[in-house]
C-alpha cells in the first residue's frame, strides 16, 4: 500500500510525506557516509512538533532477486508508535520514490505444508507398541501402600488421600 512519496529538491535533499489513518509526518533522508558495505544508505529524519529534525529510522539499499532492481527497505521507530512501521521505497522514472508499507510476516504464521517431511528419521520409541488398557481413573497402579484412599500408612502418619474437591 502506497503511503507516501519522497522527492529530491533543487539542493539535492530528499524530502517527503508519509500519511496513514493515524500518522502524518514530514520526512527527509540523509545520506550515510560509511565504508561498511552493510551500513544503511540513508537515515530517516522526521520533523517533530518542535520543528526539529529527529532521526526515526534508516533505509538499506537492496536488490530484487527476480529483476535485480534496487529499492530501499527499512523501518520507522518512535516511542509514540506501538510497533515499528516497516517501509520500502521504490524509485520512479522521475527520480522520486514511492513509499509503501508492509506488515512483517511472523514465522509461526507460515503454512506448515511447506515443510518437507523427513522420512529418514528413526521411529519414536514405543511407536509400534499397543498401549495397556487404562485402569478406572487413568492413573495406573500406585506403588505406595495406602495411597489415594487406601489404608492409612503404618506409624500414624497423616493420611493423604483424595479430598472430595480433588475427586472432581
Amino acid at each position: 500500500m502506497n503511503i507516501g512519496t519522497i522527492t529530491q529538491n533543487a539542493s539535492g535533499t530528499y524530502t517527503g510525506k508519509i500519511s496513514t489513518l493515524t500518522l502524518a509526518i514530514v520526512i527527509a533522508l540523509r545520506t550515510v557516509q560509511s565504508a561498511n558495505p552493510r551500513a544503511p544508505k540513508f537515515e530517516i529524519l522526521a520533523l517533530s512538533a518542535a520543528r526539529q529534525w529527529v532521526q526515526v529510522g534508516s533505509l538499506f539499499e537492496l536488490s530484487s532477486n527476480a529483476t535485480g532492481e534496487s529499492f530501499l527497505n527499512g523501518k520507522i521507530e518512535d516511542p509514540s508508535l506501538d510497533k515499528p512501521l516497516y517501509i520500502s521505497a521504490f524509485r520512479q522514472e522521475d527520480g522520486s520514490y514511492n513509499v509503501v508499507w508492509s506488515r512483517p510476516t511472523r514465522r509461526r504464521d507460515a503454512p506448515t505444508d511447506t515443510v518437507a517431511a523427513d522420512d529418514s528419521l528413526p521411529p519414536l520409541p514405543g511407536a509400534g507398541e499397543t498401549a495397556p488398557p487404562a485402569s478406572g481413573d487413568g492413573l495406573g497402579e500406585s506403588s505406595a501402600e495406602g495411597a489415594f484412599g487406601g489404608e492409612a500408612p503404618a506409624g500414624g502418619g497423616r493420611r493423604r488421600g483424595r479430598t472430595p474437591e480433588m475427586a472432581d
